[in-house]
């Protein structure tokens, strides 16, 4: 894992009459810091870091949020076809992508959404099989008498959600969010489907183009303006390190 990343690192603080020798340097000598800056400067990259950064924050919070209210209604309640409801919700994380990819572009289309974020981030709020299923094992571990009690002191259905449960399931909450925010950020298909306008890309998209400005690859600056991409997933990754763990052990996956 740590290979990549080192070649990576590497490759971006190389000239570029470096970065194919034989045998390569694995140590860049002189160190190239400018590769960095003119990286940046090449694609208006500052504009594509708030694209991505914006896209990822909004779509996980809806995500998140209408995730935990279906999670938390098949968790608590108790009714006629409420399993048969959840196992169809959890057949659809086994339909590939490229099936719905079409009519969803088809319907997108017809409602006059393509070249924006709407088709990105409005289903996020419908809600993910994966993550309602992570959610739901959390409510089942949590113990029923505080729900009761809140009820009898008089709580209402929406105040018990919202200030018992979410409070009770902040690890899984956390750790359902570090998924849904790297997934985003790193997410290549869907804003180059519906993404149309330079101004409006994201990093994904930014970084692929680099093959198509110049005549010559330039993988010193390539490289430089990946390692920049990477950085935010893994800073916000070691920073919730200990929520993510967490929200995996108990939320009935061991």
């Amino acid at each position: 894992m740590i290979m990549p990343l080192y070649i990576m690192l590497s490759t971006a603080l190389k000239t570029q009459q470096d970065v194919f020798l034989f045998p390569p340097k694995w140590i860049p000598s002189p160190m190239v810091w400018h590769n960095f800056i003119d990286a940046f400067n090449a694609r208006p990259f500052g504009q594509y870091f708030y694209n991505t950064g914006m896209y990822a924050i909004v779509g996980t919070f809806g995500e998140v949020f209408s995730s935990a209210i279906v999670a938390y209604g098949f968790s608590r309640y108790r009714g006629y076809g409420r399993n048969a409801m959840f196992l169809i919700l959890l057949a659809t994380m086994m339909i590939p992508y490229p099936v719905t990819m079409i009519p969803q572009f088809v319907l997108f289309k017809n409602l006059g959404w393509i070249d924006s974020y709407l088709p990105l981030n409005v289903p996020a709020f419908l809600g993910s099989a994966y993550i309602i299923f992570l959610l739901r094992q959390f409510f089942n571990s949590v113990p029923v008498d505080l729900f009761e009690a809140a009820r009898l002191d008089g709580c209402s259905e929406l105040r018990t959600f919202w200030n018992i449960a979410l409070p009770l399931c902040s690890p899984a909450l956390a750790s359902a969010a570090i998924f849904g925010f790297m997934w985003r950020w790193n997410d290549y298909l869907g804003p180059l489907i519906y993404l149309n306008t330079d101004s409006k890309y994201t990093v994904s998209i930014a970084l692929s183009s680099f093959t198509s400005m110049y005549n010559i690859v330039p993988w010193h600056l390539l490289m430089a303006a990946a390692l920049m991409a990477v950085l935010p997933p893994i800073i916000i990754f070691f920073l919730a390190q200990k929520y993510f763990v967490k929200g995996i052990v108990v939320s009935g996956l061991k």
